[in-house]
C-alpha cells in the first residue's frame, strides 16, 4: 500500500500531470511524470489510472494492487517533487509484479534521461 502522503487523489493534479508530464510508454504501462513546483512537498505523489479497457472489476482491483505493491518499491528514487501517474494498459492483467516493477523502473529511466534530471 502507498502511504497516504504519496498517493495522488485529486483530478486536477492527474489532469496536470498527464497533460504536462513526460510520457513514457511500456508494453504494459504508460507512465507520465512531471516534477511540482509547489513548495510543500512532502514527498513523491503516484497515481494509478486503470480503466476497464484493463477487465472487469476484480481484474482491475488486482491490477491496481500490483501496481501500488511496484510504485512503493521506487519512491525512495523520486524526487520529493515528483508527480508520477502509471496507466495499466490491457496487458498489465497478466502481467506479474516483477515484470511491472522492471517497465515502471524503465519508463522512469527513460523520462529522467528525456527530461535531462539527475534524480
Amino acid at each position: 500500500m502507498l502511504p497516504a502522503q504519496n498517493r495522488m487523489t485529486r483530478s486536477t493534479e492527474f489532469g496536470a500531470t498527464v497533460s504536462r508530464g513526460t510520457r513514457a510508454a511500456q508494453p504494459d504501462l504508460v507512465v507520465y511524470c512531471v516534477r511540482s513546483d509547489q513548495t510543500e512537498d512532502i514527498g513523491p505523489r503516484v497515481g494509478l489510472v486503470v480503466s476497464k479497457a484493463v477487465g472487469n472489476a476484480v481484474q482491475r482491483h488486482q491490477v491496481s494492487r500490483r501496481l501500488r505493491h511496484v510504485a512503493r518499491t521506487v519512491l525512495p528514487e523520486l524526487h520529493p517533487a515528483d508527480r508520477v501517474v502509471i496507466r495499466a494498459l490491457p496487458g498489465s492483467r497478466q502481467a506479474v509484479s516483477p515484470r511491472l516493477e522492471k517497465e515502471l523502473r524503465t519508463a522512469l529511466q527513460r523520462i529522467r534521461t528525456r527530461s535531462g534530471a539527475s534524480s
